[in-house]
């Protein structure tokens, strides 16, 4: 049975589900006194603290401002993070606590108005709540005679004649309500806050078969002492020491856990509100489409290692969920959901990377045998024959260019809103993950090719490391042949990159044009240190520059492009803010390169900056103001740790930062 905030509206609720296509959920709605109403995507702009949340799901905790903005997306106002058991005024704590066959849930609220909670069954699946009402419980023990209001639920089993019985029982003070607008087989329950603004709902669900009711009655008179031990019990799990990186990254990662529906697997988006509806349609401001489930390229292999801190098993799960996505001709895309995706285009290929160093923390042969073919074949995809060239050639042939099969992408209405009409340029930096840096500006698109006019440094980077990575996991694997062609293609291209790239001048690679090498430098023309390319001089050189405050260091760091570019001021994405997964990547190269002190200042300054927003916020922000620190994007980001994670390597003492600092 899967158990947790499975949806990703469901920011307050739980989604119960013992297979695929079947459970059944819960949510809450907040009634204001002025009739306004929260529900669904409101709960996003509500979040002022997300965690803790435990890695076996014991205990996770949340918690919402109740007068913020409901418009998705809005700031909670200065509100401020929720630091202790006890509420602040307008605010919503909601914990939970799973123990073995079943589950408490536990509402804590000051504000006027009402509190629903709701049953439902997420993205249509077959169970079905419906309400019993108040039955005299049985044989309690402690507590005999406690009216206890229940809900049923009959989930069907794999067999046809085959369910599983789902009942939970609520505490005192609640009644039964019908929520407005709820849909058939929904129920509710309300909770009537009155004037003094404050009260607590507790519910705990179980599911077996026999007894299942005589559970759920015995368990709920023990709802809050549960909920407290669960508490406790975190409490004395916590890491030694300064326990703030482990948990921001524990936190954020674990509230990030998602459902596939039809697959029954869990992974992670690139955050809670980056769940696409399906093409053609709206999420609108109702129920969620029985849909769906998104997942990124890039984002899902980073998330892969932030998790390897928390669960090796839900890091496997969340890496084989992002090699899953892959088309048949290889392509592991930019993003993909159950009705759509990106078949023109992928993203960069830091997937074995990932798989490698996730294999390393947790081995787990059968999980990096399942990973290695769909790896293996993204990687032949990249240079796989295309109008006669290998389909991401760049200028000089054995470099690389980002691009976009425009044959393949899909046809009218199965494309959503915000591409439709997108040119190939624009694709094609989609692809990059840099989406709008400043450097694609110079690159012409050749629509015979399907590239830009370019040889990039930054793909060239990504391209030599996959091969190297691969090409270790070839070996751990026994495909010895297959080891020694990629390290052979390893080779070449490096050896490409410093003939073609490398600027002695600049003292650094830079993106090669129609018209000679471009003058204008990324964050990301530091790639080529974690792919191993350049000399122990050339490396020496790259640092003059990446140390220089007129160009890169300095206060807050490592802004996308150098301070002193025409586009450094505008800070809008790519174009001069601080990205979690480009000062990961470049940190990994100043270790390999033994730039040991440069790195650990980067590791400091980029976990100081990420803690001081968390904890003046609550967020976990998907960029940075590369003047002020100061966090921007979206809320809540899955990969934002890894500001922490690039910290908590740092420590000796930390787990897996051996095993993690080896090549490559």
């Amino acid at each position: 049975m899967h158990v947790g905030a499975l949806e990703a509206r469901r920011w307050a609720g739980l989604v119960l589900s013992p297979g695929p296509g079947r459970g059944v959920g819960v949510r809450f709605a907040f009634v204001a006194p002025d009739g306004r109403r929260r529900d669904w995507d409101d709960w996003y702009g509500m979040v002022t603290r997300v965690g803790p949340h435990a890695s076996d799901f014991s205990y996770a905790r949340v918690a919402f401002d109740l007068g913020a903005a409901a418009a998705p997306g809005a700031d909670p106002g200065g509100s401020g993070a929720d630091s202790g058991s006890s509420p602040a005024s307008g605010s919503l704590i909601l914990e939970w606590s799973r123990r073995e066959e079943a589950v408490a849930l536990r509402a804590t609220v000051a504000a006027a108005g009402q509190l629903e909670l709701i049953g439902d069954a997420p993205w249509g699946f077959s169970g079905r709540w419906e309400e019993l009402g108040e039955e005299l419980g049985e044989e309690l023990g402690e507590e005999p005679g406690l009216e206890t209001p229940r809900w049923r639920a009959r989930v069907p089993g794999e067999a046809s004649h085959d369910y599983l019985e789902v009942v939970a029982a609520f505490g005192a003070g609640t009644e039964g309500c019908r929520a407005p607008g709820g849909a058939p087989g929904e129920v509710a329950r309300r909770l009537d806050l009155g004037a003094g603004g404050a009260g607590r709902m507790t519910m705990v669900a179980s599911w077996g078969g026999a007894g299942t009711e005589l559970r759920v009655d015995r368990l709920i008179g023990r709802a809050d002492a549960w909920m407290d031990e669960a508490r406790a019990a975190w409490e004395r799990q916590r890491p030694p020491g300064d326990p703030e990186l482990a948990e921001s990254i524990a936190a954020n990662l674990m509230w990030t856990v998602l459902l596939q529906p039809e697959t029954g697997r869990l992974y992670t988006p690139a955050g809670r509100r980056w769940i696409f509806p399906a093409p053609g349609g709206g999420a609108g401001s109702g129920a969620p489409e029985p849909d769906d489930w998104t997942i990124f390229g890039w984002d899902t292999f980073f998330n892969a290692l932030l998790l390897a801190t928390v669960s090796g098993e839900l890091a496997w799960s969340t890496l084989l969920a992002g090699t899953g996505t892959q088309y048949p001709n290889g392509n592991i895309p930019n993003w993909r959901s159950r009705r759509g995706g990106t078949p023109d285009r992928s993203q960069p290929p830091v997937g074995s990377f990932a798989a490698l160093r996730l294999h390393r923390a947790h081995p787990d042969p059968d999980a990096l045998a399942a990973a290695y073919p769909a790896l293996l074949a993204w990687s032949d995809w990249w240079v796989a024959p295309r109008n006669g060239r290998p389909r991401r050639e760049g200028l000089t042939p054995g470099l690389f260019a980002w691009g976009s099969d425009t044959d393949l992408l899909p046809g009218p209405g199965q494309t959503p809103p915000w591409e439709e009409g997108a040119s190939g340029h624009q694709r094609a930096a989609w692809e990059s993950g840099q989406d709008d840096l400043p450097l694609w500006e110079e690159a012409a698109w050749d629509a015979r090719r399907q590239v830009l006019a370019m040889s990039a440094v930054d793909l060239c980077s990504y391209r030599a490391l996959d091969l190297e990575s691969l090409s270790w996991i070839a070996r751990v694997l026994g495909d010895l042949s297959t080891a020694e062609r990629l390290a052979a293609e390893y080779g070449r291209l490096a050896a490409t990159m410093n003939r073609a790239l490398w600027s002695e001048a600049a003292g650094l690679y830079l993106d090669e044009l129609p018209s000679g090498l471009s003058t204008r430098v990324a964050a990301s023309n530091f790639l080529p240190l974690i792919a191993g390319i350049p000399d122990a001089r050339q490396a020496g050189r790259m640092i003059e520059t990446l140390a220089d405050p007129a160009r890169f260091w300095g206060d807050w760091v490592l802004p996308t492009i150098a301070r002193d570019d025409p586009a450094f001021p505008d800070q809008q994405y790519w174009r001069g803010s601080i990205w979690p997964p480009m000062n990961y990547l470049v940190l990994q190269g100043l270790r390999r390169y033994g730039f040991t002190g440069l790195a650990a200042d980067l590791a400091r300054k980029g976990a100081e900056m990420f803690l001081a927003d968390r904890r003046r916020t609550g967020l976990c922000r998907e960029n940075f103001d590369a003047r002020t620190g100061e966090g921007g994007g979206q809320r809540f980001q899955s990969w934002g740790p890894l500001f922490a994670l690039g910290a908590l390597e740092e420590r000796d003492d930390a787990p897996l930062v051996a095993e993690w600092r080896s090549t490559p």
